[in-house]
């Protein structure tokens, strides 16, 4: 079989983008998926996304960790399947879909920004050295003072598979803040099980965690990721974060086929 892709990025965070509005890609197959993103003998990839039909909106999303399994919300994958969309004309410059965990709005800006409106946020557990939430993805936030030269991976990993999340896990990222509205994150991410560039759910976990303990009392935080920067906006009333939306780069790497 031969399978045209699209390689797409967010800030660092890279996908195999699949046109499946035909539905002929064989969506069970884990390890077909796993090989695809494998960065030696695949396309290479922290997911793979496929493009879908929809009847109510403009497109579905179906997101796959790089491990071949289907995943929870991705949202650097999000933005980079709306650019994806614009590309081979299903949308112009606005889009909806539905994705995993629900409707997303979206818009492409003229410079090629994609702003991603993510799932109301009201559910937040502080603890004492973290804070816990779903942004589309369960993410656990930590404040730490090196993270220039923190082992995301091993930390991240002793959280993601200790007794505190079980067998689901959480994705893990750890913070440093640079000024009041500035943040740096490093992000471990189940599923792809080692640190990623860049990860939107957890960017957007880290703003709202800053916002909600007090670090900042900005509703517009820049994120510095190891892949580039993102922008996360939100209007906070009570301990319910609305108008969540994730703003940055998504940008066409390569196209090419593969047989299998």
């Amino acid at each position: 079989m031969e399978l045209t892709f699209y390689k797409y990025q967010g800030t660092g965070n890279d996908f195999v983008m699949i046109d499946n509005r035909s539905d002929f890609f064989p969506k069970e197959d884990v390890q077909l998926i796993n090989h695809l993103c494998d960065r030696r003998f695949g396309i290479g990839g922290d997911g793979l996304i496929l493009l879908e039909n929809d009847i109510e909106t403009d497109f579905k999303m179906v997101y796959y960790n790089s491990d071949g399994n289907q995943s929870s919300m991705c949202g650097n994958g999000g933005r980079c399947l709306v650019a994806f969309a614009q590309q081979i004309g299903v949308i112009n410059n606005q889009a909806t879909f539905m994705a995993i965990d629900g409707l997303h709005h979206a818009s492409i800006s003229d410079d090629g920004l994609v702003s991603l409106q993510m799932i109301d946020v009201n559910a937040i557990k502080v603890a004492s050295d973290y804070v816990f939430m779903n942004t589309g993805s369960p993410h656990h936030v930590a404040i730490v003072d090196d993270l220039k030269n923190y082992n995301i991976k091993e930390e991240g990993a002793k959280i993601r598979y200790g007794n505190l999340y079980g067998s689901e896990g959480s994705n893990v990222n750890f913070v440093n803040q640079i000024s009041n509205q500035i943040f740096a994150l490093r992000t471990y991410e189940r599923g792809v099980e080692d640190e990623t560039l860049a990860c939107g759910t957890g960017a957007t976990a880290v703003a709202i965690a800053m916002n909600k303990l007090g670090k900042t009392n900005s509703n517009v935080i820049q994120l510095e990721v190891e892949g580039g920067k993102l922008e996360v906006s939100f209007d906070k009333k009570e301990d319910k974060y609305t108008n969540v939306f994730l703003k940055g780069p998504a940008q066409f790497v390569f196209k090419g086929t593969i047989s299998w």
